[in-house]
C-alpha cells in the first residue's frame, strides 16, 4: 500500500472563531488542505528501476550500419542500419527502453503490479526483458498467430502470452488486463513517438548520422523506415527536420494495413479488416503515434515482395532478417533503382528489424507461402535483374 499522509486545516472547530455563534469574531485564518502521499519505499524502488534500465543502455554498444553491396559505378550506397544486434535482438529494444524510462518516471509502473502490451511479439520480447530487470510481471497480449520463436522468447524472459483471436482486439483485452490486475497498459501504439527523445540523446536518427559521417555521402537522400506503432518513423523524421537535413523519409506499408490508405486520403479514421501477416509493421487502424505529416512519400508493398526481399538479402549478405526488413529493403531498392535512372548519386538507409530465426515457420518456409498463397517469383526475378543491370524492370 501507498503510505498516505493527509493533513487538513479547518475552521470549524468547536469553540473556534468562525463557528457561526452569536456575537463570533470573523475567522480570517487562511486555511490549507494539504493531502501528503510521500512513500520512501516506492521511490527508493522507482529510483533502482530507473537506473537498471538506464544501465543497460550504458552495457549496449550501438548498433552496426552495414552496407549493401552495389556496383561502384552506379554512385548509390545502401546501408543497412542492423538494430537485430540489440540485447534482445530488434528495433523494438530501443522503444522498449523509451517506454519502461517514461513509464517508470511518470509513476506508472508500480512494484509488483504487472505491465500489459499489445503486440505482435518484438516488442513483447523486449518489454518482457525490461519487466524482468526491475522485477515486475509481464503479460503480452498477442495475435495467435504470432510465431512460435517470439513467445518463446517472451517466456524465456519471464513474460506470459495472452492471445486473442482477432488482432482488432488487443487494445480493448490489453486495458481490460490492466484493468483488473491494477497494472499497466504500456499502449506502445499510442506513446511510442512521445517517448523517445526526438532531438538527440542516442536516438536511432542521430546514431545514423553519426556513423555515416565517414562515408562518401554522409547525408543520406532517403531514410526508409517501416510503421508498426509509427514512433521510429516519427523520431527519425523529426530528428531530420530538427537538423535541418535534406534527407526525405519514405514509410513502406505491407498488405492489410491503413496507414498507405490514411496518409493517401488524409483520413484519420482509415482502418483495415485483418491483420498484417508481416509481423511487426502493418496497423488496422490509425495509431496515435504514426505522425502522417512528417512523411514524404509512403509505398504500399505486396506482402510476396516483402519474402522475396529477405530471402535476397540472404543471398547477398548472408542474413537471415524478418520480413519487416524486407519491406524496407524492397523499397529502398526501388528509390536506388530511380537514382541510378536519374544519374542521381547519394546514399539510401533501410532498417535491419530483427532476425530471421524468429520466422523460419512462417518467411522462410515454402509450406507457409503456399498455405497463404503468396508467390514470390516474379518479384525475386524483378530483384535479380535489378542488381544485375541497374535496370528496374517496367
Amino acid at each position: 500500500m501507498t503510505e498516505q499522509h493527509d493533513r487538513a486545516g479547518s475552521a470549524e472547530r468547536a469553540g473556534a472563531p468562525g463557528t457561526g455563534a452569536p456575537g463570533a469574531t470573523p475567522d480570517t485564518r487562511v486555511v490549507t488542505v494539504d493531502v501528503d502521499r510521500t512513500d520512501p519505499r516506492y521511490r527508493a524502488w522507482l529510483k533502482e528501476a530507473v537506473r537498471k534500465v538506464q544501465a543497460d543502455a550504458n552495457r549496449s554498444a550501438d548498433t552496426h550500419l552495414l552496407r549493401f553491396p552495389l556496383p561502384e559505378a552506379w554512385g548509390v550506397d545502401l546501408y543497412l542500419k542492423d538494430e537485430s544486434t540489440h540485447p534482445t535482438g530488434s528495433l523494438k529494444h530501443r522503444l522498449a527502453r523509451s517506454l519502461f524510462l517514461y513509464g517508470l518516471c511518470n509513476g506508472w509502473i508500480r512494484p509488483g503490479k504487472p505491465v500489459i502490451e499489445a503486440s505482435s511479439g518484438s516488442t513483447a520480447v523486449s518489454e518482457a526483458y525490461f519487466a524482468k530487470l526491475i522485477g515486475v510481471p509481464f503479460i503480452a497480449v498477442m495475435p495467435r498467430t504470432t510465431s512460435h520463436e517470439k513467445c518463446r522468447l517472451i517466456e524465456f524472459h519471464g513474460g506470459r502470452c495472452h492471445f486473442v483471436d482477432d488482432s482488432r482486439t488487443l487494445y480493448a483485452e490489453s486495458a481490460r488486463l490492466a484493468a483488473e490486475s491494477g497494472g499497466h497498459y504500456m499502449d506502445q501504439f499510442t506513446y511510442a513517438e512521445r517517448a523517445t527523445d526526438w532531438r538527440g540523446n542516442n536516438n536511432i536518427a542521430e546514431s545514423m548520422f553519426q556513423q555515416l559521417r565517414s562515408e562518401r555521402h554522409p547525408e543520406p537522400a532517403w531514410i526508409v523506415a517501416t510503421a508498426g506503432t509509427g514512433g521510429t518513423s516519427a523520431t527519425i523524421a523529426r530528428y531530420v527536420h530538427y537538423m535541418q537535413y535534406d534527407t526525405l523519409i519514405c514509410v513502406p506499408d505491407p498488405e492489410n494495413s491503413c496507414f498507405f490508405d490514411g496518409w493517401t486520403r488524409g483520413d484519420a479514421t482509415a482502418s483495415a479488416d485483418r491483420g498484417s501477416r508481416i509481423e511487426g509493421i502493418g496497423r488496422p487502424r490509425m495509431e496515435p503515434s504514426f505522425v502522417p505529416g512528417a512523411v514524404d512519400r509512403m509505398m504500399k508493398v505486396p506482402d510476396a515482395a516483402s519474402v522475396a526481399a529477405v530471402r535476397t538479402l540472404e543471398r547477398v549478405i548472408g542474413r537471415k532478417a524478418g520480413g519487416s526488413t524486407g519491406t524496407g529493403l524492397w523499397s529502398a531498392l526501388r528509390i536506388v533503382a530511380e537514382m541510378v535512372a536519374d544519374g542521381r548519386q547519394g546514399s539510401v538507409v533501410t532498417l535491419l528489424c530483427d532476425p530471421g530465426d524468429r520466422y523460419l515457420d512462417k518467411y522462410y518456409s515454402d509450406t507457409w507461402l503456399a498455405g497463404q498463397g503468396l508467390d514470390i517469383d516474379p518479384y525475386t526475378i524483378t530483384l535479380d535483374r535489378f542488381l544485375e543491370t541497374g535496370v528496374w524492370p517496367a
